[in-house]
């Protein structure tokens, strides 16, 4: 048996600190903008349901035990960005990508599935897909990722990927192709970050698969 976690709803049917996922489900499905996360720590738990989310969305929980010096060396992610990541059932295989803001964890946008791709092609896709949503905006909040090589090919305006083009996976490569013609005719001010998962855990766009 697995080790009780506690389950904080922010924004739910019923906000408050479940012990099941059973009864935080019950809260959040069907409710639309829920923001929740869950605990190993009660105490902790109870701190983040009185003080609101905007501190723990996005966080590891073993970053927010750690000291104020402690923090300070680290460093804490920016609260108003968004975050990006992209989930694939095999390499290669079918692929989704996503955008969220990362201080709620509410989704921007979502693309896939698609039946041929790779991590490394999603994850350039969402990167791309992030910096033209708040070029439309005229934002030049920052964006996230934890993917080096989709960061790299961002800078680069280049993709350089072993899959083969096919009939299969021609609507991903489309997409590749305009978003490299997007980073080529395009400027913008937006930092592109690394996401520290060894320090803050997860990036809050993960899929949660792993």
């Amino acid at each position: 048996m697995g080790k009780q976690k506690y389950y904080v709803v922010w924004k739910g049917k019923t906000p408050g600190i479940y012990g099941t996922w059973e009864d935080c489900k019950k809260q959040i499905g069907g409710f639309t903008d829920a923001v929740y996360k869950s605990f190993k720590d009660k105490n902790l738990a109870e701190k983040a349901f009185s003080e609101g989310s905007e501190n723990y969305i996005g966080i590891d929980e073993r970053i927010l035990s750690f000291t104020k010096e402690q923090k300070e060396i680290i460093g804490e992610p920016i609260a108003n960005s968004i975050s990006v990541d992209a989930a694939c059932s095999g390499n290669p295989g079918i692929l989704e990508y996503r955008g969220v803001f990362t201080s709620t964890g509410r989704e921007i946008f979502r693309q896939g599935p698609f039946p041929e791709g790779t991590v490394n092609i999603g994850e350039f896709l969402a990167l791309v897909h992030g910096l033209a949503f708040l070029k439309q905006k005229n934002k030049d909040t920052p964006v996230y990722s934890d993917s080096r090589t989709a960061m790299s090919w961002v800078r680069k305006k280049n993709v350089r990927t072993k899959l083969e083009r096919t009939s299969k996976n021609k609507k991903l490569f489309d997409l590749v192709d305009r978003a490299i013609n997007w980073l080529n005719e395009n400027k913008y001010e937006n930092q592109i970050l690394k996401w520290q998962t060894k320090y803050w855990g997860e990036i809050p766009a993960d899929y949660g698969r792993k």
